[in-house]
């Protein structure tokens, strides 16, 4: 369940940064690949690409916004967490802010303390017909 690498059948991106326990970052960070976190950030964190991945371990800590692709959230969060595909709730995980999803994980004993909200894909929306009536 936890750690997995495969998502559905698609692949999400290694650990390309690690940000250790005892370290405490103030400011917003952005990323692309993978964060694996079990320090502390005081700020926005924001992740590029499709398949990068947040992982936040039972030692880490955010307070602020949360936003990427794929998230695994065993730590503590004070803030929103706005994930664009999958997201990971462990047993250690408790948040308190809004959850905006697609596809939830969630284990017993994780805690939410705030709003979940499912977000559906954008419809996707068919070109006009050209006004005279010719195809293109």
């Amino acid at each position: 369940m936890f750690g997995n690498n495969k998502r559905n059948g698609n692949g999400v991106a290694a650990i390309t940064t690690l940000i250790a326990e005892g370290t405490v970052i103030r400011g917003d960070v952005a990323f692309t690949g993978g964060l694996h976190l079990d320090g502390s950030i005081e700020g926005a964190i924001s992740a590029d690409g499709a398949d990068a991945v947040l992982t936040l371990s039972d030692k880490g800590r955010v307070t602020g916004e949360i936003r990427a692709s794929n998230a695994v959230i065993n730590g503590m969060v004070s803030g929103d967490i706005v994930v664009a595909e999958r997201l990971e709730l462990a047993s250690s995980a408790r948040i308190e802010g809004n959850v905006y999803y697609k596809v939830l994980e969630m284990a017993a004993g994780a805690q939410i303390n705030g709003k979940m909200v499912y977000q559906a894909e954008v419809p996707r929306q068919l070109p006009r017909p050209d006004a005279n009536g010719a195809e293109a």
